[in-house]
């Protein structure tokens, strides 16, 4: 009987997604690591218990492709992290319905898909689970003059259905949580002044890539946590500062 367990992981080509991957592996999980261009990153370590699968998490293909790998190389699905987010800032009145619809296929329709095939799995096995999401503390902490009105509605929902999710499976063991950064060191950030990035929290620090890794492994690995937004975000979820 093979004990390892197996972790999903979208948006695993870089930045926190790629910190997730090598974690996990060095965890001694068995990982599916998903992206559009997975197979071009240099950022994951090679293991015989990593499988990468391209595509987007917004095609529900994409996610069907990623069960039906860990099922058939790894024997299950133990864990997931909806990863993979769209974030973009703009005045509201400028945003688009075309933006909505990118943001919701990736954060919204993404998470719908691979939770779905992850939970389905986890009922089949009858061992339990975890799924943790990657929102963001703005979701109900706006900073003045970051403007991200549109992506907030979709993190925003998955803080939402994280609550109802946890609830609905917690008898089956099934826990479902959410860690909420704030600023931290990704290549998304890679052009934006530091002193900038550092004025967005009280603590005037900006998180590393591992410090959000460690949320994520320890709701994975918390039997007793569910239904938590836990927010690694030097204190920005706290309010005016």
């Amino acid at each position: 009987m093979n004990n390892t367990k197996t972790i999903l992981i979208t948006g695993a080509s870089q930045g926190i997604g790629a910190g997730l991957v090598n974690a996990f592996l060095q965890r001694n999980y068995n990982v599916v690591a998903t992206s559009r261009r997975i197979s071009n990153t240099t950022e994951l370590d090679r293991s015989a218990r990593l499988e990468l699968v391209e595509g987007d998490v917004g095609d529900p293909a994409t996610a069907e492709r990623a069960a039906g790998v860990a099922i058939k190389q790894f024997g299950s699905i133990d864990a997931l992290v909806n990863n993979a987010g769209l974030f973009q800032t703009k005045p509201f009145l400028d945003f688009t319905i075309d933006d909505f619809r990118q943001l919701s296929s990736t954060n919204i329709e993404g998470f719908i898909h691979f939770t779905k095939s992850a939970i389905r799995q986890m009922l089949r096995q009858k061992t339990g689970g975890s799924v943790v999401s990657i929102t963001t503390s703005l979701t109900d902490h706006p900073i003045a003059g970051v403007n991200a009105s549109l992506a907030m509605i979709t993190k925003g929902g998955l803080d939402a259905i994280t609550r109802s999710l946890a609830m609905e499976f917690a008898k089956d063991n099934i826990r479902v949580n959410a860690v909420a950064p704030g600023i931290v060191d990704t290549p998304m950030h890679a052009e934006d002044p530091k002193d900038y990035l550092k004025s967005l929290s009280p603590m005037g620090a900006i998180s590393s890539i591992k410090e959000i890794v460690d949320g994520v492994v320890y709701l994975t690995e918390s039997a007793s946590v569910t239904g938590e937004v836990l927010h690694v975000d030097n204190g920005a979820h706290l309010g005016k500062w």
